[in-house]
């Protein structure tokens, strides 16, 4: 999954720094015609008042982001804009206030000033497209209080906020130090906020808050240092990281022993407020019910494929033993025990990094020679292990080049299992991403899922497009190539590759279907646990991760099948009108030449990119 860069409000936005645009794209405006890096297109010239709605829609944007990045300075890190570098955000109640009424005076003047008539067909969209985000602010400001409930969304301002400043940015070293040590100055403020808002936090929420604040402090006592290297700076580091490290530990006191007690808040959405949220997030004109009964028809499809593989693979695992009865529990035998073969051929945790750099290789290699697209020239994509502040609810993210700071690295990092796991579950996690689904989760992660299609998304003309994106279209995809890419070869049609893609895909189709049932079904632990792992093959470490995951960021697990749904369908919709003619290549880059765009949209514009020339 790519990293969310901020954990309130989760739609993005943001854009600011205008000066590190191309100089070729700043001359020519919105009233060009051009085919651009990835072939995202900008408005025709055409219609001149159509484009002159475009250009005022476009300044109006920048306005917007302008007031936006002086409210929520983070924000404009997080995005890549630097002018705020070494600021942090005032989180009080009367601050967050003026978010929201910004969000609100933007829309009322989004609609007063800019009917869809005036605009030109990308203005149209554009302008859609600005208007759902602010909605979607505003709906989340107004039900979800995360800076009450949620104790980990502090952590973006303590430690996200200087840890992008020192990998993302591609300011001088000197600069970045420089703003880190002025940001560091303003944390213990920051939880002075903290302790005085958490006042009714979910407890699962609280206990992932606790373990990210011990990486935090681990980070600034000593990974800090280490990601600035010898620097003339570090006696100045070293002096604004002291008193950070005493803040968060006095952080860590008032969690555990203060907050930790009494914690009771509520994590269920229920389904009122679960069915609107859905429907915003997911921008695809599905409601809840629908989601919910296309994933319970694909789940009985996806399990049905995996029994077809087991028995394809049974005879390498167990030669001299009969297979099972061809029935609901003889299959549900033969998956799991196939499954838990597969599961044997894993590294030791040491490796899981190297194992992952191995993998990409091979995955590059297969994409270019079977021209599954053009990948991202040069190649910024770095593979590491995941900083302890992040660890705790998933195995791998991406996090991309920043939208605003586009030449910077991507970076696809992984966790090896907490030291403070025991060997039983060191052992299940380790059979969860054996070999083969480490492969899977590299396609899904980097090549040519997020790290490839983000990586296209940056180059998109449409500053709109390029800062408020899709989350639904950027986990549909990442899905979506999973199948994709064994389906054109990759593996050599290997059963225990194929078996841990179906798999893959059954957890997210699982993860709608989940979480459905904890916050419509008010689904127990127990419940949630015995349909993961019964019924998804998932192992117990991997199924209590993937429930403390539901409870902690409702919805968002449902864009994964809802997103790779739409993508598939498209795929079979265009290759079916193309027939002969269809090139697989030429269509992934139309799928992505439009920028992280709501998956709504995708059939008419890819539609259009197909009838111009690759």
């Amino acid at each position: 999954m790519p990293r969310h860069r901020l954990q309130f409000p989760r739609g993005r936005s943001g854009r600011a720094r205008w000066n590190i645009l191309p100089g070729a794209l700043l001359a020519m405006g919105a009233a060009a015609v051009a085919v651009v890096g990835s072939g995202c297109r900008i408005a025709s010239a055409a219609d001149p008042a159509a484009n002159a709605a475009d250009e005022l829609l476009a300044a109006f944007f920048r306005e917007h982001l302008d007031a936006s990045f002086a409210l929520r300075p983070v924000e404009a890190t997080l995005l890549g804009d630097h002018r705020f570098d070494h600021l942090l955000d005032d989180l009080s109640p009367a601050a967050r206030q003026r978010w929201l009424d910004h969000w609100k005076s933007q829309l009322a003047k989004l609609d007063a000033t800019f009917g869809r008539a005036d605009l030109s067909p990308d203005g149209r969209l554009d302008r859609d497209i600005l208007r759902d985000d602010l909605v979607r602010n505003i709906w989340l400001a107004e039900n979800e209080q995360p800076f009450v409930h949620d104790a980990r969304v502090y952590g973006t301002y303590t430690t996200d906020s200087v840890f992008s400043l020192l990998t993302q940015s591609t300011l001088p070293r000197e600069t970045n130090i420089t703003n880190a040590i002025a940001r560091m100055k303003l944390i213990p403020a920051v939880l002075e906020v903290a302790r005085t808002e958490l006042t009714d936090p979910a407890p699962t929420m609280l206990e992932t808050a606790i373990q990210q604040n011990r990486g935090s402090i681990a980070f600034y006592e000593r990974q800090l240092f280490d990601l600035c290297g010898d620097t003339p700076q570090l006696p100045a580091l070293r002096a604004a990281a002291a008193p950070v490290v005493a803040a968060l530990e006095r952080h860590q006191a008032f969690l555990e022993k203060e907050l930790l007690p009494k914690a009771r808040g509520p994590w269920r959405l229920g389904r009122e407020k679960f069915s609107r949220k859905l429907e915003l997030v997911l921008d695809m004109g599905w409601d809840a019910e629908r989601v919910i009964a296309e994933a319970r028809r694909e789940f009985d499809r996806v399990r049905h494929d995996m029994a077809f593989v087991s028995r394809q693979a049974w005879h390498r695992s167990f030669p001299r033993e009969p297979v099972p009865p061809d029935d609901e529990a003889g299959r549900r035998t033969l998956i799991a025990r196939v499954v838990a073969a597969v599961n044997q051929d894993h590294g030791p945790p040491e490796t899981l990094v190297r194992d992952a750099r191995e993998t990409v290789a091979g995955l590059c290699d297969f994409i270019r020679t079977h021209d599954i697209l053009r990948l991202p020239d040069p190649d910024r994509c770095r593979i590491v292990e995941m900083p302890e502040f992040r660890r705790g609810n998933s195995l791998a993210y991406l996090e991309n080049a920043l939208p605003l700071d586009p030449q910077g690295a991507s970076t696809y990092a992984i966790s090896p299992p907490p030291a403070t796991w025991d060997a039983a579950r060191v052992r299940s996690f380790l059979e969860e991403y054996n070999r083969q689904m480490l492969r899977i989760l590299t396609i899904h992660e980097a090549y040519p899922g997020h790290y490839v299609q983000l990586e296209w998304s940056n180059r998109c003309p449409s500053l709109i497009r390029r800062v408020l994106q899709s989350g639904t279209f950027i986990e549909g995809w990442a899905v979506y190539t999973e199948q994709m890419m064994l389906d054109q070869g990759y593996g050599g049609g290997d059963p225990a590759l194929r078996l841990m893609q179906l798999k893959f895909f059954l957890r997210a189709v699982a993860n709608a279907i989940l979480d459905h049932g904890m916050h419509c079904e008010e689904w127990s632990d127990e419940r949630a646990l015995a349909f993961l792992m019964d019924e998804a093959f998932q192992s117990e470490g991997e199924a209590r991760l993937k429930i403390v995951r539901a409870k902690q960021s409702s919805v968002q697990l449902s864009t994964y099948f809802a997103g790779r749904t739409a993508h598939h369908r498209l795929r079979q919709e265009i290759q079916r009108e193309q027939g002969a003619g269809f090139d697989l290549g030429r269509y992934h880059e139309a799928v992505l030449g439009n920028g992280s765009v709501p998956v709504k949209y995708l059939p008419q514009l890819v539609r259009e990119r197909l009838a111009q020339p690759r």
